[in-house]
This record gives structure tokens, sequence and C-alpha cells, in this order.
């Protein structure tokens, strides 16, 4: 399955900031860092020099990824219209039968991070919440089985 290319805008300028310190500040002192340790001789036993050019290449690596994505990724902003349903960028809590709630964030694939409880636009639970209100049930299937939830609360927070 090929991944979204929906992102916040916090998510977007938290990639921006990220390609452009690499760029501007981290690449330009490991560059610098190399360049001395090869000044010292011996490049074959040299671990500042081997360790400076492998960080290089992943700061390399790291900078066209970002490049690249930063480019197709599509800004999705708050709207009004929203409000009511859930839609990309949804706060929601889930109560399962037992009266256990969580709570979520439908964020792009870009940004989602478990410890925050922010989930993927991808992702089957964000798949199933997609359009529904307040007072639905969601069935999701999961690797430990079905899984039944209701909507209890959606909000939005406006960037």
């Amino acid at each position: 399955m090929a991944k979204s290319n929906y992102i916040t805008r916090h998510g977007w300028n938290t990639l921006d900031q990220e390609l452009k310190f690499l760029w501007r500040e981290e690449r330009p002192k490991v560059t610098q860092a190399v360049s001395e340790a090869a000044a010292l001789g011996d490049r074959s036993e040299n671990a500042e020099y081997i360790y400076g050019k492998r960080r290089l290449r992943e700061i390399d690596r790291r900078v066209r990824f970002l490049s690249k994505r930063l480019d197709v990724l599509q800004i999705v902003d708050y709207h009004p219209k929203q409000e009511g349903k859930i839609f990309f960028g949804a706060w929601i809590e889930l109560e399962d039968p037992n009266g256990q709630t969580k709570q979520y964030r439908i964020v792009g694939c870009d940004e989602f991070d478990p410890q925050k409880n922010w989930i993927s636009i991808d992702s089957p639970v964000a798949r199933a919440l997609i359009g529904k209100a307040v007072d639905d049930e969601i069935n999701v299937n999961t690797p430990s089985g079905k899984a039944i939830w209701y909507i209890n609360k959606i909000w939005y927070q406006k960037d």
C-alpha cells in the first residue's frame, strides 16, 4: 500500500526545520571535522575520519529524502466544515466495551508517533474512523482480533 502524502502544517514545518538544520548547520560542521581529520595523515586507521565520512553519508541521505518528500507532501489545514466528523488532523477519544478510553490523533505517515498517540492516516484504525461522528461505533481487525470502539469525543487543534 502506498503511503499518503498528507501532513499537518506542524509536521511539515518540523521536517522543513530538520532539513534546514542538517544542510546549514550539521553538514558544514561534519565536513569541517572530516577535512581536519584527513589532514592528520593516514585515513585508513583514523576513526574520526571514518566516522565523519559515515555521518556525512547519513546526512546526505536524509537531506535527499527530506528534499524529495517535502516537494510531494500536501499540507492539510483545519477547516470549520470538519467539526463534528473525523477527518485528517482530528483528535479522537475512543472507548472500548469495557469502558477503557484512549485518545488518538490522525496525522500523516511522516509524523506518526506512538508515544504521543498520533496514528497514521494509512492505519486500519484511522481508515475506520474517517467520516465518523460522536457516538458512532467502529470495528477494526487488529492482530489480536476484532476490536470495537465507540467514539466519545472529536476535536481539532487549530495550527
